[in-house]
């Protein structure tokens, strides 16, 4: 197995995602366009919200000390961050400041693409050479799927529905495709981890997710982008101005009372 420290920063960077993601997803809370998407998205959020917690859990086991999951969600800041950066940008859009109105088919798309990388990502690392990440994807494994058949369906309405709802859903596709390429961009602790069976080669993952995606595009009647040289850096701790906004709302009654119990 790879250093103590380094197995630690990748469950943290494994972990921070999906409750960067859960985040997002839980402003749709009371504002969904109906009822039942107004549940499911919350639901959703739980999903990604449990399994954050299970990798900071875990993460913080292996580093002792005063480590804990509020520790690593509520008192680190921006730079200490490790999540995709596709998954701090605003519901409003990638253009967006976060001012305007939100806009789901953003949401239902940028579901769809995370849910199918997730699906490939969380079926190999249940044969992690840690155990405990090994049964944290399983479980995460069986929600990844349900995750993904909810946006794909939401996709194909968005996709096959009015010329408005097409060109709503092909917007957010075009926009957000060149930030899923860090997904697949493995830097030294993506290469460590894996050579240690700890962890999965992130350019692997990219064949499937794209015949998975590509093959829900054309379902959708949706155009799949020109690739893009693009690379975001959310991974390496450098992030635009969303997440701090993010991190602000998600952090501010734990750090206005940092030794509270509940």
């Amino acid at each position: 197995m790879i250093p103590r420290e380094r197995h630690v920063e990748y469950l943290l960077r494994l972990a921070d995602s999906p409750l960067v993601l859960s985040h997002r997803l839980s402003e749709w809370c009371g504002h969904g366009p109906v009822l039942e998407e107004d549940l499911a998205l919350a639901n959703i959020a739980l999903d990604l919200l449990g399994q954050a917690r299970l990798l900071y859990q875990h993460a913080a086991a292996l580093a002792g000390g005063d480590a804990s999951e509020d520790r690593y969600a509520y008192f680190r800041g921006v730079p200490e961050f490790r999540n995709f950066t596709m998954l701090e940008l605003p519901n409003s859009g990638v253009a967006s400041a976060g001012a305007a109105d939100p806009d789901y088919a953003f949401t239902i798309v940028r579901n769809a693409m995370y849910s199918a990388w997730a699906l490939e990502l969380w079926e190999r690392l249940s044969r992690s050479a840690d155990a405990g990440l090994a049964a944290i994807a399983a479980k995460s494994l069986k929600e990844a799927r349900y995750h993904l058949e909810h946006a794909s369906d939401w996709t194909i309405r968005f996709g096959d529905g009015t010329d408005a709802s097409h060109a709503r859903a092909q917007r957010a596709l075009d926009s957000l495709a060149p930030y899923a390429n860090e997904w697949f961009a493995a830097d030294a602790l993506d290469d460590e981890a894996a050579a240690s069976g700890l962890g999965v080669d992130c350019a692997a993952l990219r064949g499937p997710w794209l015949v998975r995606m590509r093959a829900l595009a054309e379902e959708a009647t949706l155009r799949w982008p020109e690739d893009s040289a693009f690379l975001s850096t959310g991974k390496r701790g450098l992030h635009g101005e969303h997440l701090g906004y993010l991190l602000a709302e998600m952090q501010s009654l734990a750090r206005a009372h940092p030794e509270a119990t509940w």
